[in-house]
């Protein structure tokens, strides 16, 4: 094997080993494993152990990683998504704001020279991370709220615009004369290919994947994604774009063909294997001696980006009328720089427009971002809460921006329900169908359609309001359900509301295990968890279809509910198996059997026999010898002259009966 190529795999599994310890390193402490891939690149780096020099023929590697990494988010992208108002607007509001004020503030106080520079670095700033940003929303039961639902809006539109930045940014190379026109021709060019590709999504590309499916081999259908993927990188490379940007334009050819997730199923393991070549990559070219001679600096760029972001996004959410509140989580939730800055900083940095110093400020002060990221989010809501003890900041956070809709007086004799989201709307079309007066409160403008249909009365506004549940008449109301998908918002509104009603009855969903004693403890009549009591009902119905009988499935779900409510609530428990026996009993009858001579049962364990199984009939205890043992054991065999007391309905007992070969006691 010739020397090169021999280099090359030295280079490529010293990388992929170092990345792998340092991304097992970041798991083990929380932290998003991209942290520890660049950790690992700069361990065998030339600032480390120096396994790896900077001119490492890893660079051919690194982008095609880089290209793998677009096209996969192309194939994501969600048009649906782009086309809310928050998103589009707000999203392409954020990312010019960002770099005209970025870049414009590195530029006039003199930290970086040129203005292209200053236009590249407010590129790479105006960023946020996906996958960080949505890996913690996921973790917190947070995707389908308000400020989630935003802060995915606004990412999904960056996303959107890496692509035009990879299209139009390095024409600024150019010299200062003639710099306009190359980033029209850029633009021109961009646009000319978008069109191109649209056209080609619609009739070529769905063809082509068809094809391929029709081989039905996998291999083919993999080989056929990944040629049509650099295939068209390389064209967008040669009429003078990047390769990233042809990457991501392939991507969003097949996001609309049926076949897109399975596209995206088969690339996603190369993706993963040359992402992380990528970002170790970059790892190598950081030089954390040189971060430390410069870490005021690096200090100063990463409280800059991360309050000077939080203001411009916080500032364009309030513009389009959502409430403080939510502007400032969201404000604070993606004030990070991206992973895919990476891509844009690599390409400031092949173009000659960012040094070897500015470089690795700009790696460092992403890292740094996305570090504390998680901690970020998961302490903002115990930010508002002691911000909220200044009556002037809670009367902002909370303004009074709710109304009573389908209502002329105050409610009174009413159902609350906070949350009109998959729980709630299931909660309501109850309510109201059996006739019971009913009010909403939610901030979703969008989903209270249906209640102005139906003539249902509804408040708009944030539910943990003091303003809102006053309005809310709760002095009056016969009970509270909070079905918010928010847990802080949840306690917070729990907490409210029984400082206005503490007689008032109210019912709570929590959104794991851990929060039920919490919410009990916070005063909440009943606490459901609907994720729990969902999985109960599906593993009913697979037992009702697998022939186990009605008394059986009863005493299962009777015996995970109560052991899953033990632990945090021990009188719930209690409350659960009453419950559940009463329902259990209903129908049931109980009868003495006698095992009779020569039974085919006598011998059998009561595990071997499956008499539930097959009778779904249940045997509560056995007589022999005038000794009773009750609840049996599996292990229990059956020996001839043994009483069995058996409990089950009429047509349970027949079977039983007819399987035994006797009559039961009288």
């Amino acid at each position: 094997m010739a020397g090169g190529q021999m280099k090359l795999i030295v280079e490529m599994v010293t990388v992929l080993g170092a990345a792998t310890t340092g991304g097992y390193v970041a798991n083990r402490f929380g932290q998003p494993v991209l942290l520890g891939y660049l950790l690992g690149g700069m361990l065998v780096g030339p600032a480390g152990l120096q396994l790896i020099p900077l001119d490492s023929d890893m660079e051919v590697l690194a982008k095609l990683g880089a290209a793998l990494l677009l096209f996969a988010l192309g194939v994501e992208f969600s048009l649906q998504e782009l086309l809310r108002p928050i998103a589009l607007g707000g999203g392409s509001l954020q990312i010019l704001l960002t770099i005209l004020l970025g870049g414009g503030l590195a530029y006039l106080t003199g930290w970086v020279e040129t203005l292209p520079t200053a236009i590249f670095l407010g590129a790479v700033l105006s960023l946020s991370s996906t996958a960080v940003v949505l890996k913690s929303l996921i973790e917190r039961n947070e995707v389908q709220t308000a400020h989630g639902q935003v802060m995915l809006g606004i990412l999904i539109v960056q996303d959107l615009g890496l692509g035009v930045m990879l299209a139009v940014l390095p024409a600024l190379t150019q010299p200062a004369d003639v710099i306009g026109m190359a980033l029209a021709s850029a633009l021109l060019k961009a646009l000319l290919f978008l069109g191109g590709a649209i056209l080609a999504g619609i009739w070529v590309i769905p063809w082509l994947v068809r094809l391929l499916v029709q081989t039905r081999s996998q291999e083919l259908f993999l080989l056929g994604v990944l040629s049509l993927c650099l295939g068209i990188a390389l064209l967008t490379s040669a009429i003078g774009l990047s390769i990233e940007m042809g990457a991501f334009v392939a991507g969003l050819m097949i996001s609309n063909v049926e076949y897109a997730d399975h596209a995206l199923d088969r690339v996603l393991p190369m993706r993963d294997a040359f992402a992380t070549l990528f970002f170790a990559s970059i790892g190598v070219l950081i030089n954390p001696a040189s971060l430390w001679a410069n870490g005021w600096a690096l200090l100063g760029l990463v409280s800059v980006t991360l309050i000077g972001k939080a203001l411009i996004v916080a500032g364009i959410v309030r513009l389009f009328g959502f409430p403080p509140r939510i502007a400032l989580i969201v404000g604070i939730g993606i004030n990070q720089i991206g992973e895919f800055s990476f891509v844009l900083a690599r390409v400031a940095q092949s173009q000659g427009l960012f040094s070897a110093e500015l470089y690795a400020l700009t790696v460092g002060t992403t890292a740094v971002t996305l570090l504390i990221t998680p901690f970020l989010l998961q302490s903002t809501p115990h930010l508002l809460l002691w911000l909220e003890q200044w009556p002037m900041v809670q009367q902002y956070l909370n303004p009074g921006q709710s109304r009573l809709v389908g209502a002329i007086t105050p409610p009174s004799n009413h159902v609350v329900v906070a949350g009109y989201g998959r729980v709630g709307q299931t909660l309501v079309r109850m309510l109201y169908f059996q006739g019971h007066s009913v009010l909403v409160i939610d901030n979703n403008e969008a989903g209270l359609q249906p209640l102005r249909d139906r003539g249902i009365p509804y408040l708009f506004g944030d539910a943990s309001s003091p303003l809102v549940l006053e309005k809310a008449n709760l002095s009056q109301a016969r009970s509270l359900a909070i079905a918010l998908p928010d847990p802080m918002a949840t306690r917070l509104t729990l907490k409210r509301a029984l400082s206005m009603a503490p007689d008032l009855d109210i019912t709570v969903r929590a959104h794991g295990n851990d929060e039920i004693d919490v919410l009990y403890q916070l005063g909440a009549k009943e606490v459901v968890q609907p994720e729990f009591e969902a999985s109960l009902e599906m593993g009913a119905h697979i037992l009702l279809n697998l022939g186990d009988s009605s008394y059986a499935i009863q005493q299962v779900v009777s015996r995970y509910r109560t052991g899953r409510y033990r632990d945090v609530m021990p009188e719930r428990s209690e409350y659960w198996a009453g419950l559940d026996l009463e329902t259990a009993i209903e129908g049931l009858q109980h009868r003495w059997y006698l095992l009779p001579p020569d039974c085919t049962l006598t011998g059998l364990s009561l595990a071997e026999a499956n008499i539930r199984r097959i009778t779904g009939a249940t045997i509560m205890a056995i007589d022999r010898h005038n000794q009773l043992h009750r609840y049996p054991l599996g292990e229990t065999r059956l020996e001839e002259g043994d009483r069995l007391f058996v409990v089950g309905n009429s047509e349970e007992h027949q079977r039983f009966a007819s399987l035994l070969g006797g009559e039961s006691e009288p």
